[in-house]
């Protein structure tokens, strides 16, 4: 009876329940750290690998129809559950069926590995992500957490692929907390997804992987006529944003409804892109692109270059190649910033950095994660600019994204009445009456 009471008497102070609340997620965030972050150690050093193969050995872009039948068969045989990817996490979060497959961390990683071994143009996000969603889950059956808590591991633990995938882990800890329903961020997930951000970079960056370095050489003066140039670079890429999105989901229904049988889609698409790669005479709009991203920053280039990226990476992710759309979205926006300069009188390197995070805020549905990544990026210096393209690209990307199930929490604007509560896939447009 003392016990009880001596209980009561210290849970009566909400601090107490507090600590014991971070205790807990402490332990869980740090074990998942150690794991996330060291399989994307793997998965960065491997894909590093796969690129300098490819770039020696052009002729293996030849066997990308290979390729793809062995992705395309290995998810056929043995991913049917798991074949939505992200879009998989983010349903599971909002109505929970089952435990996430294990199945899906090793598919999605050595999938993506194969994809740009042979020369598909994807990105990594996507993989870390579903890694970091898999392996979260694991902890949901092992310690037999609630429904509640395991939704809170599901965000740690895509904020620790995130983030350890980037090397920006405030950018993931928001973008985790966001990216779930558009208009709405789960702040009673703040400290694990935080935590399980911070670990999972610390223990990627343990085994000695290095991360990109950008930098923006010159920031405008922020004054009213360069406040008006920035919303209109912020409106150009979330238009383009929105053409990404609704490509990738084009050649996603296309190659569903024509090829029936999964695995030849890639096979098909495999051949298309070999094809076109050989007649394009280079390799640069392939794979990750990051020379490219770099160069945007300082060098003049093609007009064309997000276009061409654009058009790649939607058609490689349509026909069921793996990866993600971040770093891809990353070369569109960086390059198309860098042709703004012809009639944006900003800065070359502040409108690729502008670009470089405001066409992923737009197809994401995630402006303040992208705000903070342009900051810890770039600098704090630039974070005015950032923040105008990245919250205007938001809107005018329009209710679309590259994640189909991304609830709507709250809409962009009030121009339109949008169902709440509803995936993008299904959401319908309606006038308001007011």
């Amino acid at each position: 009876m003392k016990k009880s009471k001596l209980k009561n008497f210290l849970f009566s102070f909400e601090q107490i329940p507090s600590l014991v609340y971070l205790l807990k997620w402490l332990l869980i965030c740090l074990s998942l750290g150690v794991i996330a972050g060291s399989v994307s150690a793997f998965f960065l050093l491997a894909l590093e690998w796969a690129t300098n193969w490819r770039e020696s050995h052009l002729w293996i872009i030849a066997l990308l129809p290979v390729g793809g039948f062995i992705i395309g068969l290995s998810y056929h045989l043995y991913g049917n559950s798991v074949v939505k990817g992200n879009n998989l996490l983010l349903e599971e979060f909002h109505t929970p069926k089952k435990i996430i497959p294990f199945r899906m961390a090793p598919l999605v990683l050595f999938g993506t590995i194969l994809t740009h071994f042979f020369g598909g143009s994807a990105g990594r996000e996507g993989t870390a992500v579903q890694i970091g969603g898999a392996i979260a889950d694991r902890f949901t059956k092992v310690l037999k957490l609630s429904k509640r808590d395991r939704k809170i591991v599901l965000i740690a633990g895509i904020s620790a692929g995130f983030a350890s995938v980037f090397g920006t882990p405030l950018a993931g800890g928001i973008f985790a907390l966001e990216v779930l329903i558009l208009g709405r961020i789960r702040l009673d997930a703040i400290i694990p997804s935080f935590m399980a951000a911070v670990f999972a970079d610390y223990f990627c960056q343990i085994w000695g992987v290095s991360h990109t370095q950008y930098h923006i050489s010159s920031v405008a003066e922020m004054n009213p006529v360069n406040l008006l140039w920035s919303l209109l670079a912020g409106i150009i890429f979330g238009l383009v944003a929105m053409l990404f999105s609704k490509s990738t989901h084009l050649w996603s229904n296309l190659f569903k409804n024509q090829i029936k049988y999964p695995p030849l889609r890639p096979v098909i698409g495999g051949v298309i892109l070999a094809i076109t790669i050989y007649f394009m005479g280079t390799t640069k709009y392939i794979g990750l692109g990051i020379p490219t991203i770099v160069d945007a920053f300082n060098v003049n280039l093609n007009s064309y270059d997000f276009i061409l990226k654009l058009l790649l990476t939607s058609f490689t992710l349509g026909a069921g190649f793996k990866g993600g759309e971040v770093t891809p979205l990353f070369f569109i926006g960086a390059t198309l910033g860098n042709v703004l300069i012809w009639f944006i009188p900003l800065p070359m390197g502040l409108l690729a950095g502008m670009g470089f995070v405001a066409v992923f805020a737009g197809a994401t549905n995630t402006p303040i994660a992208c705000t903070v990544m342009g900051i810890e990026l770039f600098g704090i210096e630039s974070g005015i600019f950032i923040a105008l393209a990245c919250c205007t690209a938001y809107l005018f990307s329009g209710h679309s994204g590259v994640y189909s199930s991304q609830i709507v929490g709250s809409p962009k604007h009030n121009l339109f009445l949008r169902e709440k509560g509803l995936p993008l896939s299904e959401i319908k447009t309606k006038r308001t009456s007011s």
